[in-house]
């Protein structure tokens, strides 16, 4: 069996993703191995006096680390901090184990809020920034109507319309599983759905 941190899921990283979602993102200091990511998640389980058992865990870790740091290097642009979210999502799902019924879906609503925060921290940083003079400069203004991309229009969406989004047409989880992993009703995800298609519509159309 390879070590933990060492899987073809890893070495080879892809995602359930068509469209480019890929942006910048502030810069990240970690540079941790994927031996180091999954031995973090291995010393979690370790710790814990009701650890899951290792072949089950192994096998959704092998099964899904992968796809899931590749979707969320499409979120936050840069790969190190992809693997760190994903790793933190991995770390909490070792902690909640015996309650979670489906870890795909509960990885994939984990990572989603917290690339949620660090979109937030970092519109917080570029905000601070600002205020000191150091906001990167600008030659131009963008020109909306050939550098507004897919991308940028999920990015205008308010939280609660991004998120759903995400997880529906980026993750591939159903109203249900959306539903149950944000604590809403499942006519409320589909609103939510629906009133972000209607809002990104109308943004895309409008640079036409």
């Amino acid at each position: 069996m390879a070590p933990w941190g060492v899987t073809e899921s890893m070495t080879t990283v892809t995602a359930p993703v068509v469209l480019d979602l890929r942006g910048g993102a502030m810069p990240h200091a970690s540079r941790s191995t994927p031996e180091d990511r999954g031995d973090r998640v291995l010393r979690t389980a370790r710790a814990m006096d009701d650890a899951p058992p290792q072949a089950a865990l192994r096998e959704v870790y092998d099964a899904h680390y992968g796809r899931l740091a590749g979707w969320t290097g499409k979120l936050v642009g840069d790969p190190d901090l992809a693997h760190d979210l994903a790793t933190e999502a991995f770390v909490k799902l070792v902690r909640s184990w015996s309650t979670i019924d489906e870890p795909r879906a509960w990885l994939y609503a984990t990572t989603a809020n917290l690339v949620r925060d660090h979109w937030r921290r970092r519109g917080r940083e570029q905000t601070a920034y600002g205020k000191v003079g150091l906001a990167q400069e600008s030659a131009a203004p963008p020109d909306l109507a050939t550098r507004l991309t897919v991308r940028d229009a999920v990015l205008a969406l308010p939280d609660r319309l991004r998120v759903v989004v995400l997880l529906h047409y980026f993750a591939d989880l159903t109203v249900a599983q959306i539903a149950t992993h944000l604590g809403k009703a499942e006519g409320t995800v589909k609103r939510d759905l629906f009133d972000a298609r209607h809002r990104m519509a109308l943004l895309l159309e409008g640079v036409r």
